[in-house]
């Protein structure tokens, strides 16, 4: 997708990564999170925050504040999201993405994060 977003840049945003994951669902949910000195912050969106959706369409972007529900986004949606390494591209500071390969021969396991999530939602295990 778009993404103006610079990350990688040395005394800029170094600390910065961004990830697509484009599957069966695209990547229409978002997943905002910050950690200010500490402070943990995590929003949810329905979409990314481009002109065409903030100021033409009713999009919603909104904070997470129970800290069970912080924590559920924290250590189980998001963890896995970042764990994902069967369609994960990885945003260059170029600009340009670059597709996580997963070692079909390692000893890794192999993560389809939608899959997964559905599949756990569901009471199923899948990869």
């Amino acid at each position: 997708g778009i993404c103006s977003l610079v990350a990688g840049v040395p005394g800029l945003s170094e600390n910065i990564t961004v990830r697509s994951v484009v599957g069966r669902f695209l990547e229409h949910s978002r997943i905002y999170y910050f950690y200010n000195c500490g402070n943990e912050e995590i929003y949810l969106g329905s979409a990314d925050l481009m002109t065409r959706n903030l100021d033409h369409r009713v999009e919603v972007v909104f904070p997470a504040e129970k800290n069970e529900h912080i924590r559920h986004l924290r250590d189980h949606v998001l963890e896995t999201y970042l764990r994902e390494n069967s369609r994960t591209r990885i945003l260059e500071s170029d600009g340009s993405y670059t597709r996580l390969i997963s070692d079909k021969h390692s000893d890794t396991e192999e993560i389809n994060v939608q899959e997964r999530l559905m599949s756990q939602s569901w009471g199923k295990k899948s990869n």
